[in-house]
Formats: C-alpha cells, structure tokens, sequence
C-alpha cells in the first residue's frame, strides 16, 4: 500500500490542495474540540486618500483572539495608532466572547508596546530569526464568558 502513496514539493501548489490539508486538519479538530468558529477580523488605518498606512490582521476562533500582524507605517508610530487598534481588537473579540488574545512579534519588533497592554510572555524563541527571538505572549480579556460545555464524544 507504501508504494501507491507519492511525496512531492510544490512550490505552487492549487488553491484547492491547500485548502484540503486546512480542510483534513481542521475536521480532525472538530472531532476533539468542536467547531472553532474562525471569524477574520481585519482592520485598516487610511490616510486622506485612502492608502493604508497601517493595520491589525487577526482571527478569532475557539473563543480566543489572534493577532497575526499589527503594523503602522513608521511615521505614524508613537501616535497611539497602534494602541487604538489592539484596543478595537480587543473590544471586538469581547463582542465576539473571546476569553483571551495571543499573538507573537520579534524581538526588534515591538515586545514592550504588548507588555504595556497587560501582554505576557509565555513562550521565546532563539535565533528566529538568526540573532534574535520570537517572543510569544498572551492575555485574558475581561470578564471571560464561560468555557461552553465541549460536546459528547460520539
């Protein structure tokens, strides 16, 4: 049966072939947790003309938040551009009754500016990239909803 069975990389691979290893993975998830409710969420900061100069790119799912990319063109850094937009993240995963946020940055990245925000680190990361660290950090909203009852094994 081995034999039948071929490995190959690809470099582009079909939408479709992607989708059906997210797809195999995420049926096999939702046999042990149950659905997870992925909602994007994405927000963007324009200029006047309607160019984004900065946004927050994100999911929430099984009641937390993720943060996958928070960015601010450097002009507008230390303006408070950022702190409203992790803010309205944050607020929006608690409408969508989120219990937490995790995200990850870099260590040249912006580490203190999530620990201002009441973030903390739970995981690092060596020389990811070479010479720094990926820093992992997490924190629970306020006033969590309850954890819904998992469903029955079937």
């Amino acid at each position: 049966m081995e034999g039948t069975y071929r490995l190959s990389e690809e470099d582009n691979p079909s939408p479709e072939d992607v989708e059906a290893v997210r797809w195999g993975l995420s049926r096999f998830n939702q046999q042990i947790a149950g659905d997870d409710g992925f909602a994007p969420l994405t927000l963007l900061l324009r200029d006047p003309d309607g160019a984004v100069v900065g946004g927050l790119l994100g999911g929430t799912y099984w009641h937390w938040l993720y943060v996958e990319t928070l960015w601010l063109d450097a002009p507008l850094r230390r303006m408070g551009w950022g702190s409203r937009l992790l803010q309205r993240a944050e607020s929006i995963a608690l409408e969508r009754q989120c219990i937490a946020v995790h995200l990850d940055t870099t260590s040249f990245q912006a580490r203190g500016f999530y620990e201002r925000h009441g973030y903390q680190v739970w995981g690092v990361l060596d020389d990811l990239p070479p010479g720094h660290q990926r820093i992992f950090l997490a924190k629970r909203l306020p006033n969590p909803r309850p954890h819904a009852a998992r469903p029955a094994e079937t």
